[in-house]
């Protein structure tokens, strides 16, 4: 599979280059899309909710009336569930949400989202570029020349790249990730992705 290559004004170099079949041409398998996002949404919880049981309340632990021949329930302590201020029952505590995903899913996973963006048209290859400094409006018009101003975009490079990240951080709707670092919620939250040579090159390697 060939992908014509543009430079950041938006215009075609004239070159070209082949996408592997083994990202971009597979076919999509949705439950395992759906396993990597639900993986990423539980990392992103902290687990640390807490409610004080009854063991956990400050109070007295004295008996508050006689057990019998008061027409109400029976009540241990102040520190009961059923009074006011006093402990929860089976209240949340402090849990880890990560789940376990194998490698071959996640790649899976990752192939299947990429595959998907360039079945729906929505990947760019742009050629290699940099800022010499971070330089957010040089970002943002570049994204214009690409008509992605206004829409979710994700810029793929092949390494991490500073100045490229700061320049795109300011621009609310826009992100920019390694290709290292790339996971499936990124690209599927991206509506464009403008993707490096050297990015598909790394892509390429780690699916080699």
């Amino acid at each position: 599979m060939k992908a014509d290559v543009y430079n950041i004004e938006g215009q075609k170099t004239g070159k070209s280059i082949e996408l592997p079949d083994a990202v971009f041409g597979v076919e999509p398998n949705e439950h395992a899309v759906y396993l990597a996002v639900k993986q990423y949404n539980a990392h992103q919880r902290q687990g640390t909710h807490k409610a004080k049981e009854r063991g956990e309340i400050t109070g007295s632990t004295r008996k508050i009336k006689k057990q019998k021949g008061t027409g109400t329930a029976r009540a241990g302590s102040i520190k009961n569930p059923l009074f006011k201020g006093g402990g929860r029952v089976f209240g949340p505590r402090p849990r880890t949400y990560s789940i376990k995903l194998n490698k071959k899913v996640k790649s899976i996973a990752k192939a299947s989202a990429l595959a998907a963006k360039m079945n729906a048209g929505n990947v760019v290859v742009i050629e290699d570029f940099t800022f010499e400094a971070p330089k957010t409006s040089t970002y943002h018009t570049m994204l214009k020349s690409f008509e992605s101003d206004n829409v979710k975009t994700l810029l793929v490079t092949g390494e991490h790249d500073k100045n490229l990240y700061l320049s795109g951080r300011n621009c609310k709707k826009s992100e920019v990730a390694p290709a290292s670092d790339l996971n499936v919620y990124q690209i599927l939250n991206a509506q464009k992705l403008l993707i490096s040579e050297s990015a598909i090159a790394k892509i390429n390697e780690m699916y080699s």
